[in-house]
């Protein structure tokens, strides 16, 4: 009884204000056709509304809102009415009675229209979804874990219920829109099982998935941005719905699908010459400045001359209403495009300096990146950053933050920190990773430099600093307990620092930690490998153990990067034809959908090991991929470019000397000829002793040859020519010829090698090997020489190499030591 007069007065409550019907109402609404005639029922029903009216008096207006361009949309305007003010005291009545799906859609609204994440409706509307966590459903449940998101809450207890909430039903979500969705907003708390078992399930789903659902795999690679995990299959899988919907894409899907992809480093040539393609299109139709710095931010890295001109012009037109942020992703695609516009720089600059005050320090280090790249001079703006860069770094106390300020410090002309600047660095160091004890060490090695170039001294102060980090990267070295961690903190170091310093130490780190090389990490591990040319053997051959192991979970696009640092350190793993032959099988259906770049350094990868499929050559050395070749090359970068056209020649020569039989005609004399050794005739100290020398060992200078082109375009350091008693022939005495190369101008000491000889005789190559021809830590020859050697045996030389650590040792310190050894080296005998 008493519980039935307790549930009563909770009814009257509930039932006793309601209208009997409120279906006319909300159809009323639905026929509404703007905010004014919603505003208007509102004013006239406010004391009648249901909360499923309030619903739908919000979802409305908010439709409205998507209706209308970027320019026409007036979010402040319906915020600050009176009758928005009404429905948001009604929603925070009424909320109790909503069901889940509109209390969660009511959120989502209101924060849509900038309603702040401390007003009390928001804070009383998350309350109460957080309450009823539990029972939402995953349409629900990813929705409001968006709103949480918008609110910045991704380490929030209540984001972190999510993700375990998701994390017990995985095996039971079907849709994978609002999967995504989950993924994106809790990405930021998961393991590295989890984040396994999430990409599993989302591959499981996306047959399921409709194909037009392109913000759903934009979610998807977004999810991997966030996790740094480069999973190939779905990255695929993402592009070909981007590829299929192209001509449906925006400026802003576009934009955000780029800047993704170059977060992860995947690099889809179809999409780059489609969206090149699509975002031309778009250059006349817009003329307001934010669609047009985001359209010379996407475009202008891969446009072509024409293009960049219009672009270069169009932001020049409108730099007088361009903002601060605008100017600054203006000035950072300005990098990216080499651009040299002095116009446009100076206008660009004149806006940074005026808003320089605003910019967070990260900001103030890319324009500081960015001046210092497109070389601008300005000691009134240089005096500016400075003092800004200062100003944030007395106030500072987080370690990424404080080795931001002093790298961009370190940048600018007359780089240097004084005491009290060093202090604070040598504080901050026991709390720094890998990462930013790298940035700190470059920082104060350049401003050694420069006290010592014009100051005359080299504080101890700073020398001081200089051990302390060596100190503490050994440490955390030695304390390392996580291959993957260690991997985060060192895959982008680079600098003299840690090669002098730490490389040994993290090597031996990656030794004790090898047993967690997986499918996963193995790429980047041997990417690290390749960049810092340490033969490590026990490391390779871990490293091929695991791609034999695992080699149908490894994706064919990380293959390049597996085999790179046994081409490069010339290394051969125990199990040399398994594995590279398992490598190239696992490559063969994937090299009609290869980047064009990717095929060009594989190929030449494997050239340098002896290795030539026949079926990549085929892919590379014909017409159509050639065509998409140049193609791509338009959208590079200058310096890339040429890299891959000396790849492809230098591809190109191997086949035709190591594999006559495949039939590939050599077809590079011009280039050759257009980039051919531009110092020739310079020789360094080590060379013009040998060159000497050789002249007084071989009978005069008539006996020897100095930078010596061979067929095929190989730059011999110098040449000699033996008869069949091993006695030096002069040049001159003999017939050289061209034998079919053309006739090429070239500097006076420089000879085309020839291969008519007489009877018997034998041509003699010797090369002086510097340090960059050998390997880090060992006295063993590098890839590239190695092919060099090969080679010039094919031509039909005897090569002779001269490494730099014989030459410059203690036993061949003297004169005489030094043609004994040359002596040795080219007639097999030493003379006393």
């Amino acid at each position: 009884m008493l519980c039935l007069r307790a549930i009563r007065p909770f009814s009257w409550r509930v039932f006793h204000f309601r209208p009997f019907s409120f279906e006319p109402l909300i159809s009323q609404m639905n026929n509404c056709t703007d905010e004014e005639q919603i505003f208007g029922l509102i004013e006239k029903n406010k004391s009648l509304l249901s909360e499923k009216q309030v619903g739908c008096a919000l979802n409305m207006l908010w439709q409205f809102q998507k209706q209308k361009t970027s320019s026409v949309k007036n979010v402040d305007c319906i915020r600050n009415h009176p009758q928005f003010l009404t429905l948001c005291n009604l929603a925070t009545t009424k909320m109790g009675f909503m069901s889940d799906s509109t209390l969660v859609n009511v959120l989502y609204i209101i924060q849509q229209f900038g309603v702040e994440a401390h007003d009390s409706l928001v804070e009383a509307l998350v309350t109460e979804a957080w309450r009823r966590l539990e029972r939402f459903d995953i349409s629900v449940l990813s929705k409001f874990s968006s709103c949480l998101a918008d609110q910045h809450l991704y380490y929030s207890p209540l984001m972190g219920k999510i993700a375990d909430i998701v994390n017990r039903n995985l095996e039971n979500i079907q849709d994978l829109r609002s999967l995504s969705v989950l993924m994106v907003s809790i990405s930021s708390l998961i393991s590295q099982r989890f984040q396994e078992k999430l990409v599993n399930k989302a591959e499981l789903l996306f047959d399921t998935m409709d194909s037009s659902q392109v913000n759903t795999a934009r979610r998807i690679v977004q999810f991997l941005r966030n996790t740094k995990y480069s999973y190939y299959p779905l990255l695929e899988r993402c592009n070909k719905v981007f590829l299929s919907h192209m001509n449906h894409l925006d400026l802003d899907s576009i934009s955000k699908i780029l800047s993704l992809y170059y977060s992860l480093q995947f690099h889809s040539f179809e999409f780059i010459l489609m969206t090149k393609k699509r975002l031309t299109e778009m250059i006349p139709l817009f003329d307001h400045p934010a669609s047009c710095v985001k359209l010379f931010v996407a475009l202008g890295p891969m446009a072509g001359p024409e293009e960049k001109k219009q672009l270069k012009s169009t932001i020049l037109l409108m730099s007088e209403d361009l903002t601060g942020q605008q100017a600054l992703a203006v000035m950072g695609a300005m990098e990216e495009m080499e651009s040299r516009n002095s116009r446009l720089i100076k206008k660009i600059t004149s806006i940074l300096h005026k808003h320089l005050d605003n910019y967070k320090p990260v900001e103030l280090l890319r324009i500081t990146q960015a001046l210092i790249f497109l070389h601008f001079q300005s000691k009134e703006l240089f005096v500016k950053l400075r003092e800004l860069l200062l100003s944030h770094l007395k106030v500072s106390v987080i370690p990424s933050e404080i080795s931001i300020l002093v790298y961009a410090l370190s940048m600018l002309p007359s780089a240097h920190l004084d005491k009290v600047r060093m202090s604070q660095i040598e504080a901050v160091l026991p709390q720094c990773d890998l990462h930013d004890l790298n940035i700190f060490a470059a920082s104060v090695l350049r401003c050694i430099q420069y006290d010592h170039m014009y100051l005359d001294n080299i504080p101890g102060k700073q020398l001081k600093v200089l051990q302390k980090l060596d100190h503490y990267g050994h440490q955390r070295l030695q304390e390392c307990k996580s291959l993957n961690l260690l991997w985060e903190e060192i895959k982008s170091l680079k600098g003299d620092w840690f090669a002098d310093s730490l490389l040994e130490e993290t090597v031996v780190t990656f030794q004790r930690l090898m047993d967690e090389i997986n499918y996963i990490n193995v790429a980047g591990i041997a990417s690290f490998i390749s960049k810092t040319n340490y033969l490590s053997t026990s490391l390779l051959d871990k490293i091929a153990s695991v791609v034999l192991q695992q080699i149908e979970k490894i994706h064919p696009f990380a293959i390049l990067a597996i085999i790179l640092p046994f081409s490069t350190l010339n290394y051969d793993p125990p199990q040399r034809d398994e594995f590279f032959g398992t490598c190239i099988q696992h490559l063969n259906s994937y090299l009609s959908v290869l980047d064009p770049l990717v095929l060009v350094f594989l190929g030449y990868s494997l050239a340098t090991l002896q290795y030539f499929p026949e079926d990549l050559l085929k892919a590379i050395f014909n017409i159509k991929f050639l065509a998409r070749l140049d193609s791509q090359l338009e959208l590079i970068c200058s310096s890339l470019n040429m890299k891959v056209q000396f790849r492809l020649m230098e591809l190109n020569r191997a086949v035709c000397l190591e594999c006559p039989e495949y039939q590939i005609p050599w077809f590079h004399d011009r280039f050759c000829q257009q980039h051919n050794n531009k110092d020739f005739g310079s020789m360094n100290g080590a060379q013009q002793q040998i060159y000497k020398m050789l002249a007084e060992v071989l009978g005069g200078i008539n006996f020897v040859k100095a930078s010596v082109l061979t067929p095929y375009y190989y730059t011999i350091d110098f040449e000699c020519i033996l008869d069949k008693r091993r006695n030096p022939l002069p040049y001159g005495s003999h017939n050289t010829t061209l034998e079919k190369l053309p006739k090429i101008h070239l500097e006076s000491n420089t000879q085309i090698a020839g291969s008519r000889l007489p009877p018997g005789a034998e041509k003699i190559a010797l090369e002086f090997l510097d340090s960059r021809a050998f390997c880090r830590n060992i006295p063993h020859l590098k890839g590239k020489s190695a092919m060099k050697k090969r080679h010039l045996e094919i031509l039909g030389y005897h090569v002779i190499q001269i490494p730099h650590f014989e030459w410059n040792s203690m036993a061949l310190s003297t004169k005489d030591a030094r043609m004994n050894y040359l002596r040795e080296r080219i007639f097999g005998e030493g003379i006393s």
